[in-house]
């Protein structure tokens, strides 16, 4: 297919926004890499012709648009929104928009890692709660950062211990410019701080002794092997001793800081807080049809267990298990679902996790996590079809990884089987037709 508008495949969007959004007009069909860097894996095509062999992909029923890794860039969600055709803006304002009768029409996925990087954790997800509040259908995956968020905040109450009472700390300055913002528009300094202990004692509390290096060996050890633990000692070490220089860095003493992060437990945790729904109506993760949506990928255990008792107990497993012992949750494989880079410290996924899905119906699975500088990748990973959708859209990670402008794209998915990859950093909207590549490559049923 030579390149054509994407007028066939998506409703239209006004020339000067697409041009004002840098993101393309035309479609190309999707780049197909058909080497693999893993020998003992199948390469692409193969684990493609794989899939289909199972029968007829299953789409879903309305259209599914996919947003991952905003890591806290309100305008970028926003431009994403508008490139997708979801949403039309309204005014200058990131609350300023209204659904389209497309957007009204579509499920959106929000892939998880909402937080962190900036330039406000606070102002997207302002916007996330006003997208919400539109009426549109919206699903919220959980990601690592925002995990780390959740077990650090309960890391401060009674439940803190042995097991988890480093959890705070290992955010290290990740989590400061929330922490700086949450200060500067919830809490009343004056009131606030006369109420907290002196510095020393406000570090102590989130920062754990002597003793905490002692008792998390051995409490660790069912949990973590002991390369694993030692590695958790030297990262602990290590932010420990610059956490306060982090502080000062974001302009909040130790007091302040530790205000801060009370009144974000509030916010955030308490059933009533202002973004108690952040965490309240997160998910692992979501099949729609033949495809699985996590933020990171899946393992053998996971694969096993979804092909037993299906998604709906993975999740009910989630929302039970990051509450009740967050650092035996976030090394487990629940966790892994929003951590793993299939790395050997990672829990593993072979050929047997990919026939338990494929069994469960899932022929690819939809992630972010992995950050793309070309737009969507679509890659085999252990056999299963990965299609890897974070383009990186928050401006902190553009301008440290050399790309211009606000980020902007989606992923599109059709009910009748087209895959649209838009991002402002690829010239054309790449266009995933199953059958057409194995056409193109002898290989169609």
């Amino acid at each position: 297919m030579t390149n054509s508008s994407l007028a066939p495949f998506l409703p239209p969007i006004a020339p000067s926004s697409a041009l004002d959004l840098g993101i393309p007009e035309s479609v190309v069909p999707w780049p197909i890499e058909t080497k693999t860097t893993d020998e003992k894996s199948p390469d692409l095509v193969t684990s493609l012709a794989r899939a289909n062999a199972l029968g007829p992909w299953d789409w879903p029923d309305k259209p599914i648009v996919f947003i991952s890794d905003l890591h806290a860039d309100a305008e970028g969600l926003l431009r994403s929104l508008v490139a997708a055709r979801v949403i039309l803006r309204t005014g200058q304002g990131l609350n300023d928009f209204e659904l389209t009768t497309f957007g009204k029409s579509s499920q959106i996925i929000i892939g998880g890692d909402c937080l962190d990087k900036g330039p406000s954790n606070l102002d997207l997800l302002d916007s996330l709660a006003r997208l919400m509040k539109s009426g549109a259908d919206v699903i919220l995956l959980a990601g690592n950062h925002d995990l780390r968020l959740f077990l650090g905040l309960e890391a401060l109450t009674v439940k803190r211990g042995s097991l988890n009472a480093h959890m705070f700390v290992r955010m290290g300055k990740k989590v400061m410019p929330l922490m700086r913002e949450v200060f500067d528009r919830y809490v009343d300094a004056n009131r606030a701080l006369g109420e907290l202990p002196d510095e020393k004692e406000c570090l102590a509390l989130m920062v754990p002794g002597k003793k905490w290096t002692k008792q998390f060996p051995k409490a660790a050890a069912g949990y973590l092997n002991e390369a694993a633990v030692r590695k958790e000692m030297r990262r602990l070490k290590k932010k420990s001793a610059k956490f306060a220089e982090h502080a000062e860095d974001a302009g909040l003493s130790i007091r302040q800081l530790y205000a801060a992060a009370l009144t974000c437990r509030r916010l955030f945790i308490e059933p009533v807080g202002q973004y108690a729904w952040f965490f309240q109506s997160m998910k692992a993760m979501h099949q729609s049809g033949s495809l699985l949506f996590v933020h990171a990928g899946i393992d053998d255990s996971m694969a096993s267990l979804i092909c037993a008792k299906g998604i709906a107990h993975v999740n009910r497993r989630f929302r039970k298990e990051s509450r009740k012992d967050p650092f035996v949750f976030y090394s487990g494989t629940v966790a892994n679902l929003m951590r793993t880079k299939y790395r050997d410290i990672d829990h593993p996924l072979t050929g047997k996790g990919v026939e338990d899905l494929h069994l469960a119906g899932i022929k690819m699975l939809i992630q972010g996590h992995i950050n793309r500088h070309q737009g969507q990748e679509l890659k085999s990973k252990h056999g299963l079809l990965h299609l890897e959708a974070d383009i990186t859209l928050d401006r902190h990670s553009r301008s440290s990884e050399g790309l211009e402008g606000i980020g902007t794209g989606a992923t599109i998915i059709q009910p009748d089987g087209n895959i649209i990859g838009i991002s402002r950093d690829y010239p054309h909207a790449k266009l995933f037709d199953p059958a057409q590549i194995l056409q193109q490559h002898g290989l169609n049923r």
